[in-house]
C-alpha cells in the first residue's frame, strides 16, 4: 500500500450518515470538538510491507476500540498513514507532511534503525511528541535523544542483553554473526559480544563474521563463510523477509544441522513464524520484543483475543508496539488534559501505562520504555496459530536488561 491510509472511526461515520438521514445536526460530545489525528509511519511497500500491515492492523484495533468507549477527552481519535520505504529522506518527508499538511497532534512508527537515527534529529523542528515502537538502535533514546522523542519497544541492548545471558548458558565459546550490513545488524553483535564478554570474558568473538546488506537474496555464499568458520554460537540478527529467506536457504545447506548454537534475535516475529511454518527449525533460541503468549494479564488477554477475532492470526510484535502506542497516547493526553502537542510531550516524561506485554514506564532521563524481551526455543507447531510455540520460554525483566540512563549517552 503505497498511498496514505486514512481512517475514519467507524462510531463516528456510522452516526454522521445516520444523523444525515435524519437530518439531525451532531448529537455527541466527540462529534462537536475536532478529533485527535495520530500521525504514522511505517514500512507500507517492498517485501518488508507485512511489518507496516501488522502495525496498522494494531492500530486500527486500538482506535477502534477508544472511539467505541467514548474517545479521548471526548473526542474521537483518527491517524493518518505513511509510507517511510525504508528510506530516511522518505520517512522525514511524510513527517513534515503529517505535521505540515494534516495538522496531527502525535506521530508513531518507524520501523528501520537507519531510518530512525536520520528521523529523530529532525523531530525537535516539528515540535510533535514521536512514539517509536519498533525501530531498535540505542541511539534515538541514547546519543541522539531529544525532548519530543520516546520509545516504549525493547532496544537492541535490552534484547542483546538477555541473549547474552543465553549464549552463555549454552556453553558455547567462539562466537560469529550473521546480520544486515547497517546499524541494526553491527550495533546488535557489537552490543551483544560486550555484554557476553562481561558474563564470561575468554569467550571468543570472531573476526570472521558476516554482513550481507539488506534486501539481499542471495545468502549461501555467507552461510557457507559462517560454517567454514566453525564457530560454537552464531548471533543472527537478520529480520522480516531476509530472515525469511535466509532460514529456508540454511535449511537447504544443513545449516541447522551443524554443532553449533544458533540465536536469532528477531525469529520470534510471526510475520517470520507465519511465513516459514514447518519451516522454521525446532530447537533454536528465537528471541522477540512481544510474544503473545508470555503474557498473563487481562490487557493482553483481551488484546490478543480481540485481534485473533478480527484478523484470524497472533498479533506480531509491532502490532502490539502500535496499539500500545496508541493506548500510551491516550493515557498522556488524559493526563495533559490537552491535545497540545507540548503539554503531551510533557506529559509523556515519567508516564507508566498498561500496555499488552505489562506495566511500562517511559524514563524521564531518555524516555525509554523500561522493557523486557521474550527468548525461547522454537518447540510444536500450532494448528490454532499456525505458528511454531517457545518452550521453554522466559521473558525478561526490564529493569535486569535496561542500561542506566548515565550509560546511554543521552542528555535531556
Amino acid at each position: 500500500m503505497l498511498n496514505p491510509t486514512r481512517t475514519l472511526p467507524r462510531v463516528r461515520t456510522l452516526c454522521t450518515a445516520v444523523c444525515l438521514a435524519l437530518g439531525l445536526g451532531a448529537t455527541t460530545s466527540a462529534q462537536a470538538e475536532d478529533p485527535v489525528r495520530i500521525g504514522a509511519i511505517y514500512i507500507m511497500s517492498g517485501s518488508p510491507s507485512v511489518y507496516g500491515q501488522f502495525a496498522q492492523q494494531g492500530i486500527q484495533l486500538a482506535v477502534d476500540e477508544i472511539n467505541e468507549s467514548g474517545g479521548i477527552l471526548g473526542r474521537d481519535v483518527e491517524f493518518v498513514l505513511e509510507d517511510s520505504q525504508i528510506k530516511a529522506d522518505a520517512a522525514i518527508q511524510a513527517a513534515r507532511k503529517l505535521v505540515y499538511s494534516e495538522q496531527v497532534h502525535a506521530l508513531m512508527g518507524l520501523d528501520s534503525s537507519g531510518v530512525a537515527t536520520g528521523v529523530v534529529p529532525v523531530v525537535p523542528e516539528l515540535k510533535r511528541p514521536f512514539i517509536i515502537t519498533h525501530a531498535a538502535t540505542p541511539d534515538v533514546t541514547g546519543k541522539l535523544c531529544n525532548r519530543y522523542t520516546y520509545r516504549l519497544s525493547v532496544n537492541i541492548s535490552q534484547n542483546t542483553k538477555a541473549a547474552a545471558e543465553i549464549a552463555e548458558q549454552t556453553g558455547a565459546r567462539r562466537w560469529t554473526t550473521i546480520g544486515p550490513d547497517y546499524a541494526f545488524g553491527h550495533q546488535s553483535w557489537e552490543f551483544f559480544g560486550n555484554y557476553l564478554k562481561e558474563l564470561d570474558p575468554e569467550v571468543e568473538l570472531m573476526e570472521r563474521t558476516a554482513f550481507p546488506r539488506f534486501g539481499n537474496e542471495d545468502f549461501t555464499p555467507f552461510i557457507n563463510n559462517v560454517m567454514d568458520a566453525k564457530p560454537d554460537g552464531v548471533l543472527v540478527s537478520l529480520w522480516g523477509g531476509d530472515l525469511v529467506n535466509f532460514i529456508r536457504q540454511a535449511n537447504n545447506l544443513g545449516f541447522f544441522e551443524q554443532d553449533f548454537e544458533v540465536l536469532m534475535t528477531l525469529g520470534g516475529a510471526t510475520e517470520v513464524m507465519s511465513a516459514l511454518g514447518e519451516d522454521m527449525p525446532e530447537g533454536i533460541w528465537v528471541g522477540t520484543r512481544y510474544w503473545f503468549a508470555a503474557h498473563d494479564n487481562e490487557t493482553n488477554d483481551a488484546f490478543v483475543s480481540a485481534y485473533m477475532e478480527r484478523y484470524g492470526k497472533p498479533p506480531s510484535y509491532n502490532a502490539e508496539g502500535a496499539y500500545a502506542g496508541i493506548q500510551a497516547y491516550k493515557a498522556a493526553i488524559e493526563k495533559a488534559g490537552s491535545t497540545d502537542p507540548e503539554a503531551i510531550t510533557d506529559a509523556l516524561s515519567g508516564l507508566t501505562f498498561q500496555a499488552p506485554n505489562g506495566e511500562l514506564t517511559f524514563r524521564a532521563g531518555d524516555h525509554q520504555a523500561v522493557v523486557g524481551p521474550t527468548w525461547g526455543q522454537t518447540a510444536a507447531l500450532s494448528d490454532e496459530y499456525g505458528v511454531r510455540m517457545l518452550d521453554p520460554m522466559k521473558t525478561f525483566d526490564g529493569d535486569l536488561v535496561t542500561p542506566d540512563v548515565s550509560e546511554t549517552g543521552c542528555s535531556l
